[in-house]
């Protein structure tokens, strides 16, 4: 099989165009290279005509052998360094030279070359950037890539954990898989520039990754070898675009965006949606989906008769509880990760989180073992209860595929085909396998559209001119509020929580608080495994705060305490009555709800969808509902 190399019809290698220019049919050098066999090559003087290798590639062997791979005989070759001229290291003795030998159709030949034009020929190319969460070997980034002439570039550096405060776990699982790729490319015979942290912070380390990257290209440019240009799969946060496009104008290197087909649709698809239309709505991109990709179709009609099984995946457990709950597949740590973990121990320790069961998938076949272990063991329940909760179980049907797929460890079109295939094969309910494809398949690629049709004016929207601060116990889970210190306990220490968890609970109560939505952004940022901006960001300002005036969800999603005493078990025993809402007794959710309805009462009536809940607010007596945003003014007052 022919290794990635430089074909007759692209620009040339520098080793290839001193060795002279290849006839694609005849495979002879047309260019007399013995014009010069004094300055370059030493030996014999290669004849006129001599066999010429078509396509190579230059793979390091620890420093003193590389090898030259032909394409037509696989009869393959080496460029071996003399350790007699060499010492041994052939790059630390500038006048050395280095002789090439490769066999083509079965004749071994011979020659010399001088160590600046060999380097030379090792070190230009394209640079292609590998981002932490752009881990797909099947990456749009390596189309075309030629080993021994191209290298990919990866760094770790602190200003990706530390911009927002991160969990332990969104930088070890990061860090891990990164590493985890890296050691695969290098197995792959792929020259890999990656910048490692330190357990400790080193004086002139690179604070970013476009310091990073500009220190990278700098000392390739003394070296007189910059690339020909930088490659990347379009970034997943607005801010890391910008800054490798301000590295690329700086170091005068173009940089070459290509787009990242992991999704099922393209930014530009989006575009098209959203074209004309007054408002945005999942459902309205959702189903040409389905229709486009054949999923969950049959016979043109969306399977079962239905498109949406909403109404059936809203069951909360009983009384009694879940019962036996299927244990998610653990991955235990690996040599690579469990020094990625004492790294993170070290370099990061006041940061929130706890190590010590780390367990999420850091490779592709971790990641393919996750989604097996979920269609198998927890997808035909995920449906009837994925809005359920119950204290002191974080994962309950969940999948926890998301951190993989936001990663690209694992493709979507495998998630969404296996969802389907098992319901097809009657293992699983309609329901269940619809109510999950609609997340990954609707949601996922809607919520990607969304960010990147309205960045970077979206990220400052403040649509409920929302101004208090964050409470402290967000940092500390230190609340008596039982459904907020459950679901905040479990996401310090797991890094995880559910989306009704995220949305019903910690996203609802800051909303009803009218904590800042850029706070609030933030916080998810940093304590979410799975969190990149691009997911993250709409499903906080849009779906959680309804910050961005109603692009995401067609209606705030505010409800009382009652809602999370229907769906929980975290009420009982709690101090305060979810149904009460003035009074010592009174729970916090359902204050504050009244509050809020009254507080943007102007701008709720102009929704249709919010008639039903105003309708309420309208039979509250004005004394009572006073003395309501009495109370709720000063317990937010209270929250620090």
């Amino acid at each position: 099989m022919n290794p990635v190399g430089v074909g007759v019809h692209q620009k040339q290698h520098p080793l290839k165009a001193k060795l002279g220019r290849i006839d694609s049919d005849a495979k002879r050098c047309t260019k007399r290279v013995c014009d010069e066999p004094k300055q370059r090559m030493g030996g014999h003087p290669p004849r006129t005509g001599t066999p010429c290798v078509e396509r190579f590639a230059l793979q390091a062997e620890d420093g003193l052998a590389d090898r030259v791979t032909d394409g037509d005989d696989g009869g393959g070759g080496r460029i071996a360094l003399d350790e007699q001229q060499f010492g041994g290291r052939a790059r630390s003795v500038p006048l050395a030279v280095v002789q090439l030998e490769f066999r083509l159709h079965g004749v071994l030949r011979r020659g010399w070359m001088d160590p600046a034009v060999y380097n030379q020929s090792r070190m230009a190319g394209n640079l292609v950037i590998v981002l932490g969460d752009q881990l797909d070997r099947g990456s749009a980034a390596f189309d075309g890539f030629r080993r021994g002439h191209d290298r990919a570039w990866m760094a770790e550096v602190a200003e990706e954990s530390t911009q927002v405060w991160s969990h332990k776990a969104r930088i070890a699982v990061f860090l891990a898989a990164m590493r985890h790729f890296r050691d695969r490319l290098k197995a792959e015979r792929i020259e890999v520039d990656y910048r490692e942290l330190s357990p400790r912070t080193e004086p002139h380390e690179p604070r970013s990754l476009a310091e990073a990257l500009l220190a990278s290209l700098s000392a390739r440019g003394q070296a007189g070898c910059p690339p020909e240009r930088l490659i990347v799969v379009e970034p997943g946060e607005w801010r890391v675009w910008q800054a490798l496009e301000a590295v690329a104008r700086e170091a005068g290197i173009p940089l070459e965006v290509r787009a990242d087909r992991h999704f099922f649709t393209t930014r530009e698809d989006f575009v098209a949606h959203a074209r004309g239309r007054k408002q945005l709505r999942l459902e309205y991109f959702y189903r040409p989906l389905r229709e486009r990709f054949g999923v969950l179709m049959d016979d043109g009609e969306p399977a079962g008769g239905l498109w949406n099984y909403d109404t059936e995946n809203r069951g909360a457990f009983p009384k009694t509880g879940p019962g036996r709950l299927p244990a998610p597949r653990r991955f235990e740590p690996d040599a690579v990760t469990r020094a990625t973990i004492d790294l993170v121990n070290a370099r990061f320790a006041s940061h929130p989180g706890d190590l010590d069961g780390f367990d999420w998938p850091v490779t592709p076949d971790d990641a393919r073992a996750a989604l097996e272990d979920f269609l198998v063991h927890r997808l035909g329940q995920f449906g009837r209860y994925q809005d359920a909760i119950w204290t002191g179980e974080p994962w309950l049907y969940h999948s926890r595929l998301s951190q993989a797929m936001n990663m690209k460890l694992l493709d979507p079109r495998d998630v969404v085909a296996g969802a389907e295939r098992a319901w097809r094969n009657g293992l699983v309910p309609l329901e269940a396998a619809e109510g999950f494809i609609r997340q990954v398949l609707g949601w996922r690629e809607y919520v990607r559209g969304v960010y990147w049709q309205f960045m970077p004016e979206y990220a400052r929207r403040n649509g409920l001119a929302a101004d208090r601060s964050l409470p402290d116990f967000y940092w500390t889970a230190a609340t008596e509020m039982n459904c907020l210190k459950d679901a905040l306990s479990q996401t310090l220490r797991y890094g995880y929580a559910h989306h009704i968890q995220r949305l019903m609970v910690t996203g609802l109560f800051a909303m009803l608080a009218g904590v800042r939505p850029e706070e609030v952004h933030r916080w998810y940022l940093a304590v979410y495994v799975d969190a990149v901006e691009w997911v993250e960001l709409p499903n906080t300002l849009g779906m959680s705060q309804f910050a961005d005036g109603g692009v995401m969800a067609s209606k705030p999603y505010c409800a009382t305490g009652a809602y999370i005493e229907r769906m929980s078990n975290a009420c009982k025993g709690c101090r305060y009555k979810p149904k009460v809402a003035s009074g010592p007794d009174a729970c916090p959710f359902t204050t504050l709800y009244w509050d809020f309805l009254a507080r943007h009462e102007k701008l709720l009536r102009k929704n249709p969808r919010m008639t039903m809940q105003l309708k309420n607010l309208d039979r509250k007596e004005a004394e009572e509902l006073r003395g309501i945003r009495r109370q709720a003014d000063a317990f937010r007052d209270g929250l620090s």
